[in-house]
């Protein structure tokens, strides 16, 4: 493989703006069995990616981003990952940070083919979110649900997901929809039409003075498989353990934040959380259930339009890596959901 310029996005410590500078990249030999490097087109822009700009989580300097999308630049001949993918292909994936680099090298296991003409800004939105959700969903150390297949049939099960209208929020509703499980889902009320058109039954609204007692009535019509904290802050955590907690079932609970508060969850109710370990470079707990999503169920998915691409993206600027800390920054200040900011390459 010839030589290749690289920059990457830089951030040197915590409360600092982003620099981009140059950064090295492996040659064709350094490449691993299951290594794939992609030049990216497009860069969707995550909380994690300001939480490390504002929170002194990590050590620094660390190269900022997870979700890309790009075509295929290189893979050893004869390799694992060379058995999956050839030169070229248009492909979509995540890695735990490193991701904003003009080049990025991707665990063959943490990617899939782009089906069809889908752009790659719609592509990009996917990664990190169904990973996450993924693990959290069918994880046997998390809820341990059944896996997400074609036809599967309805299992009389429900599962809440609180926050369905978040990026989070949005895979793991399709992602359960494809386990068989009845999903019911909390957001506000302006976004009511768009969780239910990912597949939720019922939407209640998460601000409401009584949600607690009529999410915990309608879970105990049935059997409720697990409740997954996609997104809340304090309050909305408090009053998704209290659901938990007012329920007449025994419900396994699962957080992808990491609860700062957890000293309010009521007795009985059981929270298991992601740990710091579950999100550094790359821990097998990752690839456990990744492989039902990249692996079997999302290319498909996505190809015969079961699964869709939710959030939708908005691209907010077409300059690459120098357009990066504005997304970064018009995150931070608008939050806007459901929608998935995107840079894309100029």
């Amino acid at each position: 493989m010839a030589a290749l310029t690289n920059r990457a996005v830089w951030q040197d410590a915590c409360g600092v703006p982003s620099v981009v500078r140059d950064n090295s990249l492996p040659t064709n030999d350094e490449l691993g069995e299951h290594e794939v490097l992609i030049k990216v087109h497009s860069w969707a822009i995550n909380p994690c990616d300001y939480m490390l700009q504002d929170r002194d989580m990590i050590k620094y300097p660390v190269i900022l981003g997870c979700d890309v999308s790009g075509t295929v630049e290189a893979v050893v001949p004869g390799s694992i990952a060379a058995s999956q993918f050839q030169v070229g292909d248009r492909v979509f994936g995540f890695t735990a940070n490193r991701g904003f680099q003009d080049y990025v090298v991707l665990e063959d296991k943490l990617m899939a083919k782009i089906p069809g003409d889908m752009a790659y800004s719609e592509a990009v939105v996917l990664g990190l979110c169904s990973a996450t959700s993924s693990m959290l969903l069918f994880g046997k150390d998390y809820l341990h649900l059944d896996y997400p297949k074609k036809d599967v049939p309805k299992k009389g099960k429900s599962v809440l997901i609180w926050g369905g209208s978040s990026a989070v929020g949005s895979a793991a509703i399709q992602l359960a929809k494809g386990g068989g499980y009845d999903v019911i889902a909390t957001c506000s009320k302006k976004n009511f039409d768009y969780v239910k058109g990912l597949g939720a039954v019922q939407v209640f609204d998460y601000k409401h003075p009584n949600v607690t007692e009529e999410i915990a009535t309608e879970l105990d019509k049935g059997a409720c498989a697990g409740i997954f904290m996609a997104a809340g802050l304090k309050i909305g955590n408090i009053a998704a353990f209290n659901v938990a907690a007012a329920s007449k079932q025994k419900i396994s609970f699962v957080s992808s934040n990491l609860i700062d508060n957890i000293d309010d969850v009521p007795e009985g109710v059981d929270v298991k959380q992601p740990t710091v370990e579950d999100f550094k470079p790359i821990p097998e707990c990752w690839f456990e259930t990744i492989l039902a999503t990249f692996g079997e169920y999302l290319p498909e998915a996505l190809a015969n339009g079961t699964y869709k691409v939710a959030p939708p993206p908005m691209v907010v600027n077409r300059r690459g890596l120098e357009g990066i800390q504005e997304a970064i920054d018009r995150m931070k200040e608008d939050k806007i959901s459901p929608i998935k900011l995107v840079v894309e390459r100029p």
